[in-house]
């Protein structure tokens, strides 16, 4: 008997049962469950029941070596167990991953059994390694034995910031990135901003100008008094704090984000400062309404007039905001919940909401506060009740009912309306109180919180629903609601259209742009300091330039109208200004702007010998082929590796001075138990050695030529070798083991969702599409989303839940 406090009982959320789950390895185990999903038992469980003879191992299954498994029972089972979860300390891992009935039959013969290591070797080690993968080890086999489920998730982080950032917005109108660049510029003639003064209308690119002692146009502005304005939209390209800096000698001020309290003001000088900085927080993919305006005086002390507007993103140097990030258009402004969450679990390679903690519970509540302050503070706005309208009352309950509809993402039933829309108005002292219990209500519903949650049956509003999770991380826009509630979400067709329409939005380059900078580890690498005696002109500068090159070669490739994957690992040229053109051999001039850049023919490999990843993927003196050979094992081929036994310090190069990098890296990792790992590892970084600690090429080291020589053993068993990284490109960009891992980091990235919960055959169905596409990453985003919004999940997992809701509670 387990007893449990009120005070948890009360958090567990409407449609939800508590289960206590008895365990035989330990005390029981809480945990909530929605009531029409059903509950996998943890993999301990499964082990101690299948020894306590409670679960009977099918093991002799179709295609499972009968020769093999008396092998592995006689020789085997005793420390890996005998449906291969562990047994003993040593051994206590479960016997899965992804290695080739090849690759495993090559470790056995080589280290089984661990008190007679090659015993087992030929035709026996080729048994047992396929009747280990057949039954227990592959992930078919892992699907077979313990199908993935559509677990039930909660928003991310992201999708809740992205989710409130689209309901505020959806009661506002819709700005226009377009196809301009830069900001509307209006000159006045005079320190006032009159209309009838205005004699300049013009767009400029950035804002960084020096005017002296003269005026921007001397034939119609005097000198000695005038005045500038500019506005637009300020593109965020990834979510963060940024840094504004506004640098003037003369009276300025700025408002971002806020068409009413400036974020800079800066209009009454005091003392000799010229420089302004505030910090915002911002979400990537959106547009934010910008304006700046600065005048000169006659009265003034200083007689020359210059004006610079600069930001500083995360993890990057100051510089001038480029045009790229400007638009000449009008926006509205954008909600930014900036409640602190805990950050989502990502244990399996991708962010997903699935745990519930008290820190994630108290975020949550402190965000629905926030936002219902926001919401009454711009009601009039949102609620279109600005000059206290007669039919105030109504419009208020109109807004409080849209507001719900759209936080749910569907039309509100009698009782949902009258829970919560009818009753906060009955009891509210006025409307904005009743406005305020509306947003707090809705926003700590479940039905907020769990998109999806409760039905069995989806309907055309769970299309929608997963439309938008998938390609925006937020909530279903106007068009996909009106599409739902007429009937057209009801066909495939139907369904990819708007999915291809909403893959041109913002939102879906942003999400994709955060995924590749995920894919490449980027996080890893905000402090890339190198020994400034071996690379004096690597700067701070020098790698804020870099990481904005790798965001142009990105945007470059993925937006591109082919959008092909095997350009991101096949391209020979960079992006490069003139500051790196120095520090990378290319003959660019010292202020040239960023450009595309071919530099020695056969050099590069696209973004996977890109500056900044090679950079990151190294010492602060010399290379790393073990942490390049890691990145390309796991991240581009897909493979799992397991954390070595102990840390291990790499080598100094003092110590064996006479050694190349690749001779080290040798003579450490030689040792039996590090070749498990580093016979793939080492062969794959060794292909990057062309490359320094600062991703210069480089045809030497220590005098010595460099060699860069690689092999790799395939799943298949067959071995490929490659002279160079360009040839290791070449190989990878063809091989379907790289194709497939990328299939599936972009399907759990976006869908947040494991794969083989929507059936065995999505990953090769997903590949086959991939490749008649001629490998377009923008039509996988869709056949992606496709198969979340249209498709149920695996015929296993429904018919499991069907069984949890009409089974015992």
């Amino acid at each position: 008997m387990v007893a449990v406090r009120a005070a948890r009982l009360r958090l567990i959320p409407p449609g939800y049962r508590l289960l206590v789950l008895a365990r035989i390895d330990g005390p029981p185990t809480l945990m909530t469950k929605p009531l029409h999903h059903t509950v996998r038992p943890s993999l301990p469980l499964l082990a101690a029941a299948c020894l306590a003879g409670l679960l009977v191992p099918a093991l002799a299954l179709a295609g499972a070596d009968p020769a093999g498994e008396q092998i592995y029972r006689h020789e085997c089972a005793r420390c890996h167990g005998a449906s291969g979860e562990g047994v003993q300390d040593e051994y206590g891992k479960p016997l899965a991953g992804d290695k080739s009935v090849s690759e495993l039959s090559a470790l056995i013969a080589k280290t089984m059994p661990a008190d007679e290591p090659g015993k087992c070797v030929g035709t026996d080690a080729n048994q047992v390694a396929q009747f280990i993968y057949d039954a227990f080890y592959s992930p078919v086999a892992q699907e077979r034995n313990r199908p993935a489920r559509v677990e039930l998730s909660r928003l991310t982080v992201r999708q809740y910031r992205q989710s409130i950032a689209d309901l505020i917005g959806s009661f506002r109108w819709n700005g226009n990135w377009g196809e301009q660049r830069g900001l509307q510029g209006e000159y006045f003639s005079s320190r006032k901003f009159r209309k009838e003064d205005r004699v300049i209308d013009r767009l400029d690119p950035v804002v960084d100008f020096n005017f002296g002692a003269t005026s921007p146009q001397p034939d119609k502005i005097k000198p000695e008094e005038f005045a500038i304005r500019w506005h637009g939209g300020l593109l965020a390209p990834e979510t963060g704090d940024y840094e504004i800096i506004l640098v003037s000698e003369n009276g300025a001020r700025l408002w971002l984000n806020d068409n009413v309290k400036p974020l800079i003001d800066a209009s009454v000088k005091s003392g000799s400062d010229t420089e302004h900085r505030e910090t915002i927080r911002l979400l990537g993919g959106r547009v934010y309404p910008l304006r700046l305006e600065t005048s000169k005086s006659k009265e003034a002390k200083e007689k020359s007039a210059s004006i610079t507007l600069k930001w500083q993103l995360p993890h990057r140097a100051a510089e001038v905001i480029p045009a790229r990030n400007l638009s000449p258009q009008n926006f509205p402004q954008v909600c930014v919940a900036s409640a602190a969450f805990p950050p989502d679990d990502r244990s399996l390679g991708y962010e997903r909401g699935a745990s519930i903690s008290e820190a994630w519970q108290q975020a949550t509540t402190d965000a629905a506060l926030e936002v219902s302050e926001y919401a009454v503070a711009h009601l009039d706005e949102l609620a279109g009740v600005r000059g206290t309208p007669p039919d105030r009352d109504k419009r208020l309950r109109e807004f409080a009912r849209r507001w719900v509809t759209r936080a749910f993402r569907r039309p509100l039933d009698a009782e949902q309306q009258r829970r919560f829309v009818d009753r906060p108005f009955e009891q509210a002292a006025d409307g904005e109180l009743a406005v305020k219990r509306v947003v707090l209500l809705s926003l700590l519903s479940p039905r907020f919180l769990y998109p999806g949650a409760g039905r069995e049956q989806p309907d055309a509003y769970d299309v929608a629903t997963r439309l938008a999770l998938g390609m925006w991380d937020s909530l279903p826009d106007e068009q996909l609601l009106q599409a739902a509630a007429s009937n057209r979400l009801s066909k495939d067709w139907q369904v990819r259209q708007q999915a291809e329409r909403m893959a041109n939005d913002l939102r879906a380059r942003s999400k994709l742009n955060e995924f590749f900078l995920g894919w490449l580890n980027v996080d890893r690498f905000a402090d890339l300091a190198k020994d400034s005696k071996r690379f004096p002109e690597f700067d701070e500068q020098v790698v804020s330039d870099l990481r904005t090159a790798l965001d142009l070669f990105l945007e470059e490739i993925v937006w591109s109208p082919n959008a092909d994957f095997r350009q991101l690992l096949l391209a020979d040229w960079l992006y490069l200004n003139g500051r790196l053109g120095r520090v990378y051999g290319a003959k660019l001039p010292a202020d040239a702007p960023f450009q595309k850049v071919s530099l020695q023919p056969g050099e590069r490999a696209g973004v996977l010998t890109h500056p900044y990843l090679m950079a990151g993927l190294a010492y602060t003196a010399t290379s790393s082929p073990i942490h390049r050979g890691v990145f390309v094992a796991r991240s581009v081929l897909g493979r799992a590796l397991r954390p070595p036994p102990e840390a291990v310090a790499p080598l100094p190069p003092h110590l064996h001075a006479n050694l190349t990098t690749r001779e080290r890296v040798a003579l450490q990792t030689g040792h039996q138990a590090c070749q498990s790992c580093h016979r793939m590892i080492n062969p794959l970084g060794f292909a990057f050695e062309n490359f320094d600690a600062v991703g210069r090429f480089r045809e030497r080291e220590q005098g010595k030529p460099i060699d860069s020589r690689g092999v790799y053993q395939t799943r298949a068993g067959e071995r490929v070798e490659f002279d160079d990284v360009r040839g290791l490109a070449t190989f990878l960009a063809d091989n379907d083991e790289t194709h497939a891992a990328f299939v599936e980091q972009l399907f759990h990235y976006t869908i947040k969702q494991p794969i083989l919960a929507y059936g065995g055959r999505q990953l090769t169905e997903l590949e086959a599409s991939f490749s008649k596409n001629d490998y377009n990453m923008r039509k996988l985003l869709v056949d992606i989303v496709m198969i979340s919004a249209w498709q149920p999940p695996a015929p296993s997992t429904a018919a499991t839940n069907k069984k949890a809701t009409t089974g015992k509670r």
